[in-house]
């Protein structure tokens, strides 16, 4: 039997907005799933940054 598809569900990656500003080395991106019918809007969502030591606004990009 064919396995089948989680419809709506998409995978997205989220950057963190503070890290570019920062001028440190590296970043921090986190992968994730959200529901396209749900939510069509770019996520936003507050996430730690190992590399600032903090909790940062991370974005998805596309």
């Amino acid at each position: 039997m064919a396995k089948k598809s989680k419809g709506n569900r998409i995978q997205v990656i989220l950057e963190c907005t503070e890290h570019k500003t920062s001028g440190q080395p590296g970043t921090s991106r986190y992968v994730t799933e959200k529901n396209r019918k749900n939510t069509p809007d770019r996520m936003e969502l507050k996430k730690y940054n190992p590399i600032l030591k903090k909790y940062t606004v991370h974005k998805e990009i596309k």
